[in-house]
């Protein structure tokens, strides 16, 4: 059984519970996530909807998108927590949020072909133009 982490927004009013069993994590250096993030990329790892609840706030929730595609924000201090991806059912969890540790770390950098010019890669993580296939 996996432990489950703990993670929350910037101000607090926002908690949430993951399941410590992510199935990938990247780091994405997207257009998208850099502007939503305020960063030179999003750090972000997955795993199945049903892994992953709200726990306290989400009637501060900030949802921006559909049910099915979103980034989920805290409405009071804007964090970015997690993203609805997949058809909705996966998670992409904003790995700057969490209070635990993840037993996962990011594998690759993805969408580097988008990069902010400004910022460079110094690791060795296998990169990617767009997604990997």
């Amino acid at each position: 059984m996996p432990k489950t982490l703990a993670g929350k927004c910037f101000c607090g009013a926002i908690h949430y519970a993951v399941a410590d069993s992510f199935g990938y994590a990247m780091n994405c250096h997207c257009s998208n996530c850099r502007r939503t993030t305020g960063s030179a990329f999003k750090p972000f790892a997955g795993i199945e909807r049903e892994k992953f609840a709200v726990t306290q706030g989400a009637d501060n929730l900030m949802i921006y998108g559909d049910d099915k595609a979103n980034d989920t924000h805290c409405g009071l201090c804007g964090s970015l927590l997690f993203s609805v991806v997949r058809d909705g059912a996966f998670v992409h969890v904003a790995m700057g949020t969490l209070l635990d540790d993840p037993s996962i770390r990011p594998s690759r950098h993805i969408f580097v072909g988008s990069k902010a010019p400004w910022f460079t890669i110094t690791d060795d993580l296998p990169q990617f133009a767009e997604h990997p296939v």
